[in-house]
């Protein structure tokens, strides 16, 4: 997988989805570690990947890995379990295609709704999501871990696939 690249460096060239497959684990960690504070482990990726959970990865030609998302089907509904965008790419509307596929898995299954936690703190994220037609169903307290040994907040958002 080739190192992540800077927008300006990618204009002009389109991405495209793509399955997360093993092979381009080693390019999503380098990129979740560098966007969380505490992020997804490589078993976590593995366990969600044998699990069957829906993974894919947004990438430019020359498989450059610009994010991913993994989400999980439940009962009438997609839980969106993980969106990362590259910090260097973020900005440049990836996470709407992502969120674009999202909504296209949701619909492809007859489901009614797609569930998700964001931090309290990731402003931005809340911002994109609201913006997307989510809306804030509730909180879940003491969620996320936090530096020090705290833990923080998660909002629960949710929307329907065809918003």
């Amino acid at each position: 997988m080739s190192a992540v690249r800077t927008p300006a460096a990618d204009a002009g060239r389109e991405p495209g989805l793509c399955p997360v497959t093993v092979d381009l684990l080693d390019a999503l960690l380098a990129i979740e570690v560098e966007a969380y504070t505490f992020p997804w482990t490589r078993g976590n990726f593995i366990d969600a990947l044998a699990a069957g959970y829906i993974a894919r990865a947004l990438v430019l030609p020359g498989r450059i890995l610009l994010g991913y998302y993994v989400a999980m089907v439940g009962v009438d509904e997609l839980h969106l379990l993980n969106l990362t965008v590259a910090p260097q790419q973020q900005g440049c509307g990836h996470a709407r295609r992502l969120l674009a596929s999202v909504y296209d898995q949701a619909r492809s299954c007859g489901l009614a709704a797609i569930w998700l936690e964001v931090r309290e703190s990731n402003a931005r994220a809340r911002a994109l999501y609201l913006r997307e037609g989510f809306t804030e169903a509730g909180r879940r307290r003491d969620y996320y871990p936090a530096p020090l040994g705290r833990h923080e907040d998660a909002i629960l958002m949710t929307r329907g696939p065809a918003a």
